[in-house]
């Protein structure tokens, strides 16, 4: 399946990446968060805490549990605070 990666703020930042293409077997938002941290490095440690990360399937909110289907845009970013 080739899903299209994009990586917003910080994790953008930590990570050293705005977006990325990405052909990999998963079904599941969850499992492709595991794809990805097991890159190991600075992917494992900003990946690890899914409660602190959030994620958006063609542009809409999803669960970790959301079933990903082939051309997919899949965004990751941290919860935005402010004053």
């Amino acid at each position: 399946m080739k899903l299209n990666l994009l990586y917003f703020a910080q994790l953008r930042e930590s990570l050293g990446i705005a977006r990325e293409t990405l052909e990999c077997q998963v079904r599941t938002v969850q499992d492709l968060v595991s794809v990805l941290a097991d890159r190991g490095g600075v992917w494992q440690e900003q990946l690890q805490d899914s409660e602190a990360l959030r994620i958006a399937v063609n542009q809409e909110m999803v669960q970790p549990s959301c079933v990903l289907s082939s051309g997919a845009e899949v965004a990751f970013f941290r919860p935005v605070t402010g004053g």
